[in-house]
């Protein structure tokens, strides 16, 4: 029903692509980052929930029709519904139904629970597309409480010693996460622009977020001693941390389990949280599908098909220009030694 081409993924009987890598005339969306939403397709087709954050990255011209979770459409006589992946606001899973067969494209997703964007909800299938960016049985997650409990401890250090605490996690998505998980009794909050931008979105959107202020609009002379500064990865090292004087940094992500991440990255504090599933998680995902075909795609690919395989799955993997968290996804050898051996619609109506 689906096959790779070189604009993506491609379904033939619905004339349409998920998630396309080149623009297409009918793109269905599986959430807002930049490596699976696109510019320049004609027609655009995304969650409800997330319609806020993919106008604000695909912009003002871009085509979108946004549809509630569950709500099946027919796209040439091919059933699409978009169903909760729990990754980010508005994350979907894109299933499609033609012929009686059912696939079902994951896009990325986690199934932890987070107040920022509805749950994940497996959904039954006879071929699941599974993200694999965590798939080594070294990417295991803490409960959020005790991550959240360790980053306001680090933050509630630093403002009894004076000093700004900045935390860096991606800016649609793990940012607001971040920020919904601060106590905002220990200090005022503030955002990189980048940052700012987006969380209006979310609070369009219903998600509560505490009070924050953009660092940028602050005068000169502001005491930032105490203050949480929240921003992307690509602001460290940059003229624009000098202004928060003393600092302890920090970085959240799903990169800091693996050993010498905090240290290539050049800051005091790594916190592991992630916006992808962990590899029990990513099993069980797969295994609540119920699908006897598995395609495995972006991350570790190879070590989840051998898994599969080795337990009676049919499964491959394929390629793509999906990246998961690639502004850390290098290989590293220490992670890599722990394998183990509506009818007639057209989008835009």
């Amino acid at each position: 029903m689906l096959r790779i081409t070189e604009r993506g993924l491609y379904c033939e009987a619905g004339d349409f692509f998920i998630d396309p890598w080149q623009p297409v005339d009918r793109a269905v969306i599986t959430h807002a980052h930049g490596d699976h939403a696109r510019w320049g397709s004609r027609v655009y087709l995304g969650s409800r929930e997330g319609e806020a954050v993919l106008r604000t990255r695909l912009g003002p011209g871009a085509r979108i029709r946004s549809v509630e979770y569950g709500l099946p459409i027919d796209v040439n006589g091919v059933r699409i519904s978009l169903h909760p992946a729990g990754h980010i606001l508005g994350s979907a899973q894109v299933r499609v139904e033609h012929g009686g067969e059912v696939w079902v494209v994951s896009g990325d997703y986690k199934t932890e629970a987070d107040p920022t964007c509805t749950p994940f909800e497996p959904v039954r299938c006879h071929t699941f597309i599974t993200e694999s960016t965590f798939g080594l049985p070294i990417y295991r997650w803490r409960p959020d409480a005790e991550v959240f409990g360790e980053i306001n401890a680090w933050w509630r250090a630093n403002a009894q010693a004076g000093r700004a605490s900045l935390l860096m996690g991606y800016a649609l998505g793990k940012a607001q996460r971040l920020l919904a998980g601060l106590d905002p009794s220990i200090g005022p909050i503030f955002t990189h622009g980048a940052v700012e931008r987006l969380n209006e979105d979310y609070r369009r959107t219903g998600i509560l977020l505490p009070e924050t202020r953009y660092a940028g609009a602050e005068p000169r002379g502001t005491a930032w001693g105490g203050a949480m500064i929240v921003a992307p990865p690509s602001a460290m090292g940059t003229p624009w941390m000098r202004r928060f004087g003393a600092t302890s940094t920090a970085f959240a992500s799903g990169w800091m389990r693996v050993r010498g991440q905090r240290r290539r990255r050049s800051v005091d504090r790594g916190f592991v949280l992630s916006d992808h599933v962990d590899w029990p998680s990513l099993l069980g995902a797969i295994k609540e599908t119920g699908a006897e075909c598995v395609w495995v795609t972006h991350g570790y690919r190879e070590p989840v098909v051998r898994w599969l395989r080795e337990r009676g799955w049919q499964a491959q993997a394929i390629a793509s220009r999906w990246e998961g968290e690639s502004d850390e996804a290098d290989v590293l050898p220490e992670a890599v030694a722990a394998v183990e051996p509506t009818p007639g619609a057209d989008l835009s109506s």
